[in-house]
């Protein structure tokens, strides 16, 4: 094969992490022709609404798979904590890359920091993940939703429109954004979306020639981790839906993960932490997920669904 079509959504960061794919692939196999298939989902393109609320995350996920079932392209490229926990056939992802910064980044025009803020200031985001936590540190704020492309989430902010947002670090950093960055809300305090920071390839699990030119581009310890933070996710049954947040990391050899289970409602959370073998990430989420379970996580849950 000596030509991969890749499917993209049209944002400027999809169509970075498109080209970025692109250009690791051409570096991987020399001679090869990989060529972009921009296109626009649903979840681009209605912005009043939450994403909970028109569907979730699945919606940048599945016109992209019909492109490839198409014919039309032969893989998409995915920011990981967009991809539903469970991938319909005939799916596969056979290249997680390398993982970027997991951590959340607080974006202010005149606050240093969170706990800089005014009583009762206005943070723009619509991710209950952050508004579970941003109610717990602080209650006083007032939580907007905060929708569109992160060029369109930085000029809101600018208009006045917030009095600080938050956004991936690793979105603002592709995008050349990184000086808009006050502050970093990471781990252990702060919890991210599992898989935060990883690009996902997904392809055809039966195009066999195709999944391997990617597989050059796998990096394994970033899959353990993400894995073992999905894994968890799966096991709450959660999804964009629902105020999940995992964090792994590497400890010597071992794995140890951390995860949240919030509420965007009063900042109510739980927290629950394991550590274990790396060769079986599946079995550690699962544990943090029943530790979690445990605590009262499923009346948490209850109050997304």
């Amino acid at each position: 094969m000596n030509l991969i079509r890749i499917a993209t959504r049209k944002s400027p960061l999809a169509l970075w992490q498109s080209e970025h794919v692109a250009d690791l692939l051409r570096h991987a196999h020399p001679g090869i022709e990989v060529v972009l298939v921009p296109m626009s989902t649903r979840g681009d393109e209605v912005l009043d609404r939450s994403l909970a609320a028109i569907g979730g995350k699945g919606l940048f996920l599945k016109e992209l798979e019909l492109t490839m079932l198409r014919g039309e392209a032969d893989c998409a490229v995915h920011s990981l904590k967009d991809v539903p926990m469970e991938l319909d056939p005939p799916f596969a992802l056979p290249a997680i890359l390398q993982r970027a910064d997991p951590a959340d980044a607080f974006v202010s025009n005149h606050h240093a920091s969170l706990d800089a803020l005014p009583q009762g200031a206005r943070v723009g985001t619509s991710s209950l993940r952050r508004q579970a936590q941003l109610r717990a540190r602080r209650p006083d704020l007032q939580l907007l939703d905060l929708r569109g492309n992160v060029n369109t989430r930085l000029a809101k902010l600018d208009a006045g429109e917030y009095d600080a947002i938050v956004l991936a670090c690793a979105g603002l950093q592709r995008l050349g954004f990184e000086s808009r960055i006050r502050a970093r809300l990471a781990a252990p305090e702060w919890l991210p979306a599992p898989a935060q920071g990883a690009i996902a390839v997904e392809t055809r699990a039966d195009e066999a020639v195709t999944n391997a030119l990617f597989a050059a581009l796998d990096h394994q310890a970033t899959r353990t981790c993400v894995e073992a933070e999905r894994a968890m996710n799966r096991a709450l049954h959660g999804s964009c839906h629902v105020p999940v947040a995992a964090f792994a990391e590497w400890q010597g050899e071992s794995l140890r993960l951390e995860g949240l289970v919030g509420s965007a409602a009063d900042g109510r959370q739980v927290r629950g932490h394991a550590s274990g073998i790396a060769s079986a990430p599946e079995l550690l989420g699962q544990q943090v997920a029943r530790d979690l379970l445990a605590q009262g996580a499923d009346a948490l849950l209850r109050e997304h669904v």
